[in-house]
């Protein structure tokens, strides 16, 4: 028994002496050393891609009702699209056109109502008697959109000079109800609404 005992005692003391020494080893591997560094900074900020309409009243026209359609009439009415407060250019702009509440005057593609869009290179001259607007243009008109059914999605728009910041076009929208319409169309009634989206341009290394 005496002796298990001593010879236990002896390997802890020789343990804790052992531990001791790799302590000490350690200490002296510790060493100053030499540093060097340098920073920058870099300011990056997102664009503004912005178009608009112009105030409701003579640069926007569009939300003038019109009533009392026949086959054969047309309705006008002018609205300036900007792209004044944007910083970016745009790589396109579509029109996207609604009907709530719908008729037979958006849903017939062949005898309801036809839209065209012009635009003019100055203000657009107005004249006629409320509601009843007509518009001419005094310098360079241009084709902006072909004549095509009222409703549609994302239709392309083109001769636009807002596709680049800092712009704006006087445009002319033209309602046509067809000659061609028949009795079906009487007595219906739509409110269209015009929806303008600017696209970003083409994404590039800045």
């Amino acid at each position: 028994m005496g002796l298990s005992l001593t010879t236990t005692t002896g390997k802890v003391i020789a343990s804790l002496a052992l531990v001791g020494t790799a302590a000490g080893v350690a200490g002296l591997g510790t060493y100053g050393a030499f540093t060097s560094s340098t920073s920058a900074s870099n300011t990056v900020a997102s664009g503004i891609v912005n178009i608009a309409l112009g105030a409701t009243g003579t640069t926007n026209r569009l939300s003038v009702a019109a009533s009392g359609l026949v086959p054969g009439d047309t309705v006008q009415r002018v609205a300036t699209l900007t792209n004044a407060t944007g910083n970016q250019n745009l790589s396109a702009i579509t029109l996207t056109t609604t009907a709530a509440p719908t008729s037979l005057l958006d849903t017939n593609t062949t005898m309801g109502l036809q839209v065209t869009v012009d635009a003019c290179s100055v203000p657009w001259t107005e004249a006629g008697t409320a509601p009843a607007y007509t518009y001419t243009c005094s310098g360079t008109t241009t084709s902006v959109l072909a004549s095509r059914p009222v409703i549609g999605a994302n239709t392309a728009l083109a001769n636009l000079t807002s596709v680049t910041a800092g712009h704006t076009d006087n445009l002319r929208v033209t309602l046509t109800l067809p000659a061609t319409a028949d009795n079906t169309l009487q007595n219906q009634t739509s409110t269209i609404a015009f929806n303008f989206t600017g696209n970003q341009r083409t994404a590039t290394n800045q």
